[in-house]
């Protein structure tokens, strides 16, 4: 299939964006190739300028790369055309959804997930990025509830929010939860941070 049953589609025009403003999710042409940004973490040394370093992924063959992107490095930023699809099940280590306008099943590899992969639940919407007829990246919602199935009991007068206790929920993900939410809570974690968001 070649791009012409879209005609409107501009793939080649891609906005550049400064490298701190590169957010785990984006996909970069960079070097080359097209690159998903899997972790992002801004650095402030005490000499020079603030940084990015970030951990790209290659969406065709998997490399992995560390980068590191002032601010003032520009990159480009594909934008990719998104549809929402519903997860089924995972199979042998591939991702299937389903497009729920025409029903057509989608494969990906679930390590475009990475380490939000646990938090994919049966039959949740998942935002899938498609470069031309290509799958190449896959985003679950920033907000997922979960329940917490092992942490510290509640100790009672305890509301200091700085004294977060980890937990373990029942994906299996460790996080850390304030003190006054106990074992079989249900709450909303962050997805793109690993944090506690608030109780469900």
């Amino acid at each position: 299939m070649d791009g012409s049953i879209f005609p409107n589609r501009k793939e080649h025009s891609m906005p550049k964006i400064n490298g701190n403003e590169i957010r785990p999710g984006n996909v970069l042409e960079h070097d080359g190739g097209l690159w998903a940004a899997v972790k992002v973490s801004h650095v402030k040394p005490g000499k020079g300028g603030a940084f990015a370093q970030v951990e790209l992924k290659n969406l065709r063959d998997g490399r992995k790369l560390n980068e590191r992107f002032r601010s003032e490095d520009k990159v480009e930023q594909v934008r990719l055309e998104q549809k929402d699809q519903q997860f089924l099940y995972e199979s042998d280590g591939k991702l299937v959804f389903m497009d729920s306008e025409t029903f057509e099943q989608t494969e990906l590899d679930s390590d475009l997930l990475g380490d939000r992969r646990p938090f994919l639940q049966d039959g949740m919407t998942a935002t899938i990025e498609y470069y031309g007829e290509e799958a190449l990246s896959v985003s679950i919602p920033q907000k997922v509830t979960c329940t917490v199935a092992e942490t510290e009991p509640v100790v009672k007068g305890q509301t200091a929010a700085n004294s977060y206790k980890p937990a373990i929920l029942d994906n299996g993900v460790r996080i850390m939860i304030p003190p006054f939410v106990g074992e079989g809570e249900k709450i909303v974690v962050n997805t793109e941070v690993f944090e506690y968001s608030e109780r469900a």
